[in-house]
């Protein structure tokens, strides 16, 4: 998994880097620079060459503007053309950044493709006179920070905004964010007014937690990863990472050859209901075949009394047993993991049966998937401060069953998710998964877990119950209900995109065929 920082923890990586290891800063910025124009010539040529080419590079003054001017000189050295329009003067310039800026003014004896501006002002008649393949934002970098009380940018900083808006609104030119888009704040991700909305962010050493949060998704485009010579080490221990394929992979344990049905993972399902005269037994039922789907050994399903047959039909793996105490308390010792609350329904016999489980030993000592309805029943009887605890459980709320355990408003809960997700987790003494896009995983420990694979097809009813089954099945082979649940976030928006070609016609039971194309997939790629 990639490590994914703060503003402050990439800061102090950034000064680890030059004070311990002696990389020097300007050598880190011909790193980044360089790097990124690496990136930038990879997408419109093959072979790097960028004759016929033309570029605009618009700078600060920060450490970001800096990056910029190597950008620009990498980007002549490829062929191209390129303007640089640096937004303050040169006398507020100083280090590593002037020189940058300098060493672009002693090309223009030998390029006549560059152009350098003195200014916004002295830039826009110009612009017109060429067309542009790409705009580089190397105005603001991490350091830069969203005043809740006041988003608006001062007017010189809005016009460059703007402009690069508005180029690529207009022209067609790519906009290409340089570590950050300019406005947006690296940590929480909350846009200024205005902000640059880039296609690419080249992002420099490792991802940020703002690209997750808020406006950040939206801003930063398809996001690039830049290797300029921090190593990781400098940022361990990371308590914030990206979940990613190759972790998907090695989370997934295939079955032994020698091996047998109890032995690859035992799931119960405790879930659907049928009360004034409606049903949710399909709850039930697509998360018990989403076990079997990823692999489970054995499921059995926990159902109310009559509808064996309906399950059977849907998937003719599944065990079914009824509600009787005994019977199923003595599955739930039998079990290597628990769903609970799929389609449990909110009766009162529904509350009180989640309790009863919830406060057995038995049961708070399985791995545990809390799900739905088990999460309403968890806030209404107070469940998550029981005696004991529970030994290795995930409860999985989307915003709206978030706000209803904790008190919040389903805005407060979206406007801080990673920081939030990591404050639950810890109060409540649980893992977390904050279903959304992407889907935050959180530790009691601290630590958080990113998994932004998907897309919006798994906007349909019935995907969670799809979730509940795959976390389940996951722990239930070996895994901790925080692996499984990051793995199966991974897996599941994998198979949401494996689905069909046109997302909004993805429902859950096209969700549930694709699960074996996208572990089956995981170990193509391993070949």
């Amino acid at each position: 998994m990639k490590p994914v920082l703060t503003a402050r923890e990439m800061a102090m990586a950034d000064r680890s880097a030059i004070e311990e290891l002696r990389t020097g800063e300007a050598r880190l910025m011909e790193l980044a620079g360089r790097e990124a124009a690496r990136i930038v010539a990879g997408q419109f040529s093959a072979d790097g060459n960028l004759d016929g080419h033309a570029f605009l590079v618009v700078c600060g003054k920060g450490s970001n503007s800096g990056d910029g001017f190597v950008a620009a000189r990498h980007l002549l050295n490829a062929g191209a053309e390129v303007d640089v329009l640096p937004l303050w003067p040169e006398s507020e310039l100083s280090g590593v950044n002037l020189e940058g800026l300098n060493i672009l003014k002693a090309y223009r004896l030998y390029h006549e493709g560059l152009r350098i501006f003195s200014g916004l002002d002295e830039a826009l008649p110009h612009l017109r006179e060429r067309s542009y393949d790409g705009v580089l934002d190397a105005l603001f970098g991490t350091g830069f920070r969203s005043d809740p009380a006041n988003r608006n940018l001062d007017e010189a900083v809005g016009e460059a905004i703007d402009l690069i808006n508005t180029l690529n609104e207009t022209s067609g030119a790519v906009t290409i964010a340089i570590d950050i888009p300019s406005g947006l704040d690296a940590t929480t991700g909350a846009a200024s007014l205005p902000c640059v909305k880039a296609d690419q962010t080249i992002t420099m050493a490792f991802m940020k937690s703002g690209f997750f949060q808020n406006d950040g998704p939206a801003m930063c485009g398809e996001v690039r990863v830049a290797e300029i010579s921090i190593p990781r080490f400098l940022v361990e221990p990371c308590t914030c990472m990206l979940v990613d394929e190759a972790f998907a992979a090695e989370s997934y344990r295939l079955r032994e050859t020698s091996s047998a049905k109890h032995l690859n993972g035992r799931l119960l399902v405790v879930g659907g209901s049928a009360e004034g005269g409606s049903s949710m037994l399909g709850a039930a039922m697509l998360c018990a075949k989403a076990a079997v789907k990823t692999g489970a050994g054995y499921v059995c399903a926990s159902l109310p009394e009559g509808h064996a047959a309906a399950m059977h039909g849907f998937a003719p793996e599944v065990v079914v047993i009824g509600r009787d105490p005994g019977q199923l308390l003595e599955k739930a010792r039998w079990a290597d993991a628990i769903v609970i609350g799929c389609g449990l329904g909110r009766s009162a016999a529904s509350l009180d049966l989640v309790e009863a489980l919830l406060r057995n030993g038995d049961v708070a000592g399985k791995k545990l998937v809390l799900d739905a309805d088990a999460l309403f029943a968890i806030a209404e009887r107070g469940l998550l401060d029981l005696p004991h605890g529970l030994a290795d459980a995930v409860v999985t709320p989307h915003a709206g069953e978030c706000s209803r355990l904790s008190g919040l408003t389903a805005e407060e809960v979206t406007a801080s998710p990673l920081e939030l997700s990591r404050t639950l987790a810890s109060n409540w003494n649980v893992n977390l998964l904050l279903k959304g896009r992407p889907t935050f995983i959180a530790s009691p420990a601290g630590t958080v877990l990113i998994s932004d694979s998907g897309t919006e097809a798994l906007a349909t009813a019935g995907s969670g119950d799809v979730l509940a089954g795959m976390i389940g099945t996951l722990a239930a082979k070996g895994l901790s209900t925080l692996d499984a649940a990051a793995a199966a976030a991974w897996l599941h928006g994998r198979a949401g995109d494996l689905a069909c070609d046109v997302s909004s016609l993805v429902s859950s039971t096209d969700i549930l065929q694709a699960i074996p194309l996208a572990v089956q997939e995981l170990f193509e790629e391993e070949e």
